[in-house]
């Protein structure tokens, strides 16, 4: 937080199965492993560019880290567009890699449909609820210059994770 690049619109990819895509998403994938996250924008390595990935895999009873959250597979979005399904919002609590050691209770919306292209340059467009339509939307706002603290309605909502949740194992995303 605080780096330029994490407040700017990332660009379109236009050339897919290209070495320039191949090497940043190899280059997002062991950050991301690396990391332990459910999700990384690829402004978020310091590339302007309109890609982000994300899974979590259901380690019974649910991941890990996430261990009340649905499997979430894992995913390549390149060029994504977001819809809203309803006007169901719900707030719950997020954290990011870009914002370390914080939490902030947001609102976003419950089921959204999502449409990208994959690494390929094959069409992405599933309908999704719950964590999987969070992970999504806190993912592509990173595209757009947006951090998950600008969008906390109430700032009380918002502080580092050991005083929020002292006795909880919550993770940056």
């Amino acid at each position: 937080m605080g780096d330029a690049r994490l407040l700017q619109m990332a660009e379109t990819i236009s050339d897919f199965g290209g070495d320039e895509l191949r090497s940043l998403l190899a280059d997002m994938r062991d950050t991301m492993q690396a990391l332990n996250g459910a999700g990384l924008a690829a402004p978020q390595i310091g590339v302007g560019l309109r890609v982000v990935i994300f899974g979590v895999q259901d380690q019974g009873g649910g991941a890990s880290r996430y261990p009340d959250a649905d499997t979430v597979p894992e995913t390549v979005l390149i060029n994504p567009f977001i819809t809203p399904v309803d006007d169901e919002i719900i707030d719950d609590w997020e954290g990011c890699l870009s914002v370390p050691g914080l939490r902030g209770l947001v609102p976003r919306y419950s089921t959204i449909r999502y449409q990208g292209f994959d690494e390929y340059g094959a069409l992405i467009d599933r309908t999704v609820s719950g964590f999987h339509a969070r992970v999504v939307q806190h993912e592509c706002d990173h595209l757009d210059g947006i951090l998950y603290p600008m969008r906390i309605t109430d700032l009380r909502n918002f502080g580092y994770k050991d005083v929020l949740f002292p006795d909880s194992s919550q993770q940056d995303e």
